[in-house]
Formats: C-alpha cells, structure tokens, sequence
C-alpha cells in the first residue's frame, strides 16, 4: 500500500522547526521546503526560489538494525531511521539500507549512560586533549538479556602512567566493573589500538565505568568503542582479548617506548584458528619488544645460565634458562620441539620453553627468534602478579609479538 501524506493549502503564519535541520526557520523565508500554499521546492523546478532539493520524509521503520560504517571513513554505527537516529541521541553519517536508513553514530561521555549496539564514550573535549579532571563516570546497560559480552576497542586511549617501579595503576585509573562487583578490569597508560571483551552474560545490573585521575598537570585523550555482543558472537570463554584473521600484533597493556607492563595482570589473548590453518608462528616485533623481568625478591633474571649452549639441541634442555623463577610471565603452549631457531644451514631445532621472562623471548644471542606451535587452542596466557620490589621499568617494558598462522601440511 502507498503512505498518503495531507498537502498544505492553508496560509502559514507562524515559524516551524524543520527536523531534518538542526535550524529553525520561518514559514515563507523562500528557503523553505514548502512555500505558503504547500507547494514543495521539488515542485518549483529549476526556476524556483528555493535552494534546497526536497526530500522524502521517510518514517518507516529500517527492517533489521545492523552495524553500518559511517561516511566519515574511521567510526561504525547503527542503521536505522533517521527519526529514530534523532530522538534516541544520535548522528547520522550517511545513507544505509538502500538509502531508507542512516548509519547512526551515538557518543556518551562523563556522566551519561550507554544503551545502544555501539557507542563511543570520548573524553569531554574531543577531539581535543582534556585537563584538570578528577574523576568520570559511564553506565553502560544491555540492551538485551541475550548480550553476553562488551567489547572495547580502544580507538585512542591516553591516560597517566602507571608507577614506573611497580607497574601498579596508582594516579589514572580506569576500572570497568558491575554493582555486584562479579568482575573487573583495571588498566592505565597508552593502550591505543587495543581491546578488551568483558563478560556480562549473568549481569544484569548496569555496568559501570570509573576513571579515578589525579590532579597532576597530565592532558588526557581516550575514545572507546563500546559494543555489545550477543551470545551467538561472543569470544571464546577466559579470552580477554580475541584477535581474528592469519597475521597480526599481540602487546601487552601500555607497551610503549616509555611505558611499563601493568602489576596485577592474569589474562588470555586468543587468535581464531582460521580455516586451513593448523599451526602459528610468533616473532618479536623489534629487539626491544620483549622485555618482562621475573619479579622476584633477590632481583633474579631469568636469562641463560653461564656455559650453557641453548637452542643447539645439544645436553639437557631441561637445563639453562631457569623459567621456574619467573612470577610474571607468558605462557605460550608448545606440542614438543617448536622453538624453531635459524642457524646457517637452515633450522635448529631447540627446547620448547612453555614459560617465558627475562630480557628475550628466545635464548640470548638467538636471533632471528621465532617460536612455532601446532598446539590449539592458539592462545598466549599473560601472567603479572604484584610487584615483589621496585625495578627498572627499561626491564619491564612487557611483550610485542607478531603472528602469522601457517597452513596444514598436505
């Protein structure tokens, strides 16, 4: 059936909003869409005194609200209708579903809650740095019971750093809980680019973030990308972080030049097996990408015993590096023999460590290094409990790594 909508005939004598402009404009300015008698620009044709093309007011609903990317080229949205878009708080960014829908962009920032597929929850200035902030707040609540978890995507996240010494988050904190306190994440420092999915399955309360800043001259920027996913989407149960796709980067939380891996730290990172492949390889992303001291009392490192001649193949592998010291740690899973260290007449095959700290990744002096395992899940586990002393935080700079899944042998 077609929608037949009244035609004006009447005089229009006093002002009206148009909805599909952010102005208010006066009946009969000549650049309204409809003149006096109801007559629209599109009727005028070209010779009209309108500058405005007309546009059909659409109300009907978009069929299936789905995740859309936004014509600005760098955020996602919400396809829907563009009334809906407006009164639920949102901005549209370009057409979707055959142009009966816009994709809807929603932002939230101190102070205002979070109900939608996706929102972005910015710092009050942005796109600007923000200053002299104590503390803000995000309530964030399910959009439906069958929501199982929260992915953040930390698009730009800039916050204090944490204690050089200890890597405990002390001045800028940002902690992700619910009501029922059932769990939390804690985090602070440069963590641009990373992500994290929080479990939300048996919550139903709202869930709360609270940033705890210090009152020191620190400029702050942070744009987080909250989305919620249904249980049929979810990550892999105990992944903090699920990467998809053959290749790609692992860092730990505030891995920067100048940064220090977070204290208290007890997760995993997982990578989809993708279809085809049966095996993973990683590499160090540069020499400096692998740094985690063991964090113990007497200031023991870790690092090959003297004499030992590791990654040859030769004596006792269970001899040399001594892992068992190691507090804070990764955990890569191995099958057997997959520490793969190249040598000049093509591979050596050395002693798989599942345990890894200390200054390298691989045994020093190894290097190109690369650790390949067959051993699925693919999965990294992150270990770093509370700091045992205060150390140099050069020491702790934590783990970069690149991956690359390798196809099954035929």
């Amino acid at each position: 059936c077609v929608a037949a909508f009244p035609t004006f005939t009447g005089t229009r004598t006093s002002s009206y909003f148009d909805i599909w402009d952010d102005n208010v404009k006066g009946g009969g300015d000549g650049n309204s869409e409809w003149d006096y008698n109801g007559v629209s620009s599109f009727d005028k044709g070209v010779g009209g005194n309108s500058s405005r093309f007309a546009r059909v007011l659409n109300f009907f609903p978009v069929p299936v609200e789905e995740e859309c990317n936004a014509n600005d080229g760098r955020r996602k949205g919400v396809c829907m209708n563009t009334y809906e878009c407006r009164i639920q708080g949102g901005k549209s960014y370009g057409f979707c579903a055959l142009g009966f829908g816009v994709c809807c962009v929603f932002t939230a920032t101190c102070g205002q809650e979070a109900f939608n597929n996706i929102t972005y929850f910015v710092n009050p200035d942005f796109p600007d740095l923000t200053a002299d902030m104590s503390s803000c707040e995000l309530s964030v609540k399910k959009i439906d019971p069958e929501i199982a978890q929260l992915r953040l995507d930390f698009v730009h996240f800039n916050l204090g750093q944490p204690n050089r010494r200890t890597g405990v988050c002390e001045e800028d904190i940002f902690l992700m809980n619910s009501e029922s306190g059932v769990r939390e994440l804690t985090i602070c420092g440069l963590n641009s680019g990373q992500h994290v999915y929080f479990d939300v399955e048996d919550i139903t309360d709202p869930i709360r973030i609270s940033m705890n800043l210090s009152r020191k001259a620190v400029s702050r920027l942070w744009e987080v990308r909250l989305t919620q996913v249904p249980f049929s989407q979810r990550a892999p149960a105990g992944c903090l972080q699920y990467h998809e796709g053959g290749t790609g980067i692992i860092q730990t939380m505030n891995f920067a030049d100048n940064g220090r891996h977070l204290a208290n730290q007890d997760y995993n990172i997982c990578m989809r097996q993708e279809e085809g492949m049966c095996s993973i390889a990683y590499e160090p992303c540069h020499d400096n990408a692998f740094r985690i001291s063991p964090n113990t009392e007497d200031g023991s490192s870790g690092a090959d015993t003297e004499d030992q001649d590791l990654g040859s193949g030769d004596g006792d592998p269970s001899q040399g590096r001594d892992m068992e010291i190691c507090r804070d740690k990764v955990v890569l899973p191995c099958d057997s023999d997959d520490l793969i260290l190249p040598g000049d007449n093509g591979p050596i095959q050395g002693f798989c460590d599942i345990t890894h700290c200390g200054p390298t990744l691989c045994p020093s002096g190894e290097t190109p290094c690369r650790i390949e395992s067959s051993a699925t899940p693919f999965v990294i586990g992150v270990h770093f409990g509370p700091s045992a002393r205060d150390e140099s935080p050069d020491d702790n700079l934590g783990m970069c790594l690149t991956y690359e899944q390798l196809p099954c042998n035929v």
